[in-house]
């Protein structure tokens, strides 16, 4: 079977990459070095191997002095020092409690020749050693997560972009042969929940858009296929769980269909396998198309299944990881609420602050529309809220990743704007500014200190 895979112009999702060392530096040996394990019983036999390897390669060259005590250089303390610098200063510190359990079984003979300054300088150099690997290891998560986080925002921009470049392209066409205008799709879209009525609607969405004739929705669950399908369509069928196309879009994260003019081999019962992949990168569920015109089965089209398939994908994302906000504040706006959760677990995981910058309007300031105006200076990964409530106007933007500096920045950026337009100052123009610093809270505080304000 030929099978070609398709990447719809930067929109698809690759293969959730391993984040950390390059691949070219991964396979050196400092790569070798810095690479370390999760696992508990990993760290506690590599701390225990390497300096029981340091005693035993001391004894082979040296078994008078097997731990260098009187050499020039303590080669022995280099052992817990690897250590240290892979896992921190508390393994630096196990590996050294091995060399001086080493020691005292080496020279239980006379105990009163034990060096103190040896041990003493080593475990300095150990301590030291893990604290500057404890500070990178932490800056390097942060790293990590900040860059996932703008990966993730990155793939919905251009997903949504490419979206709006096909319904801009497509429109007449759209109107005129189909029930429904990309636009009325993706607003249907938004609205689906996870259920299998969303997956039927989805399914139904794409049989409009793609002339799919018979297609089933299949959940994944940890890198499984369930076996009874979301939704079908075109009547109820088996669903071939080892074909050769969904273990092949299942291999390579990536949509994969039969290519034209090539021979199809008879085990695989499906023309077009599409991965769902959610805002994590894993596989949320596949699209099974078994029946569509020979015509239809083209790059564009395919691109339009793939690029719906991953706004359903994150929408349903947003509206599972936003629900709890929702629930307390029905009129606080989706992306603001999920936005803010996201940002309490990026905050949780790996302290990256985030800024939520309210501007109070006077009477004044409202009725000249003032709010939408300074909705339009938003940078692209702030989210807003407009609140009125009674009588009263705010205006809530949420800065992801952003500091106190951050706030300051946007603040100052606002006011160089009203200066253009003949205001001195924030205050003249019945601008009120609070900040709020998303450090050690949760969104669900957040929300209630903002809900507080409109009734101050």
């Amino acid at each position: 079977m030929s099978v070609h895979d398709l990447s719809s112009r930067g929109a698809t999702q690759d293969a959730p990459r391993r984040a950390g060392i390059a691949p070219e530096f991964r396979a050196s040996p400092l790569g070798l070095l810095v690479r370390t394990s999760t696992k508990p019983w990993i760290v506690v036999f590599e701390t225990l191997l390497l300096p029981v390897l340091a005693l035993w390669m001391g004894w082979m060259v040296n078994p008078e002095d097997a731990l260098w005590v009187h050499a020039e250089f303590p080669w022995a303390w280099i052992a817990p020092m690897l250590v240290a610098l892979r896992y921190g200063p508390i393994a630096g510190l196990s590996a050294a409690g091995v060399l001086l359990l080493g020691w005292l079984g080496l020279n239980r003979q006379d105990l009163s020749l034990f060096p103190s300054q040896y041990f003493l300088g080593g475990l300095i150099v150990v301590m030291i050693v893990g604290e500057i690997s404890s500070i990178w290891h932490a800056r390097i998560r942060r790293a990590r997560t900040a860059q996932a986080y703008m990966d993730q925002r990155t793939e919905q921009l251009v997903r949504q972009h490419y979206l709006l470049r096909l319904s801009h392209d497509r429109l007449e066409q759209e109107l005129i042969g189909r029930p429904v205008s990309m636009r009325d799709a993706l607003r249907v879209l938004s609205s689906l929940d996870d259920g299998p009525e969303g997956a039927q609607s989805l399914l139904n969405l794409l049989a409009q858009f793609s002339q799919i004739s018979a297609a089933s929705l299949v959940r994944v669950s940890n890198g499984v296929i369930e076996p009874q399908p979301m939704a079908q369509l075109g009547g109820v069928r088996p669903v071939e769980v080892k074909d050769a196309l969904v273990r092949q879009a299942m291999g390579k994260y990536l949509l994969c269909h039969v290519a034209k003019g090539q021979d199809v081999d008879a085990a695989s019962a499906y023309l077009v396998v599409a991965p769902m992949l959610d805002l994590s990168g894993e596989i949320y569920g596949l699209l099974l198309v078994e029946e569509m015109p020979f015509f239809a089965l083209q790059e564009e089209s395919l691109q339009t299944i793939n690029l719906l398939l991953g706004y359903y994908t994150d929408c349903v994302a947003a509206n599972r990881l936003a629900q709890p906000l929702l629930q307390a504040y029905p009129n606080c706006p989706l992306p603001f609420a999920f936005e803010l959760q996201r940002m309490e677990h990026v905050n949780r995981n790996s302290s990256l602050s985030s800024v939520v910058v309210v501007l109070e309007l006077s009477e004044a300031a409202a009725k000249d529309g003032m709010a939408e105006q300074i909705m339009r200076l938003e940078r692209m990964l702030d989210r807003s809220w407009l609140i009125e409530k009674n009588g009263r106007q705010m205006l809530a933007i949420l800065m992801p990743l952003g500091t106190q500096a951050t706030a300051e920045g946007y603040l100052n950026r606002i006011e160089s704007w009203l200066d253009q337009r003949g205001m001195d100052s924030l205050g003249a123009a019945g601008i009120f500014p609070h900040t709020i610093v998303l450090r050690a809270r949760t969104a669900l505080s957040v929300l209630e200190e903002l809900d507080g304000m409109t009734h101050a």
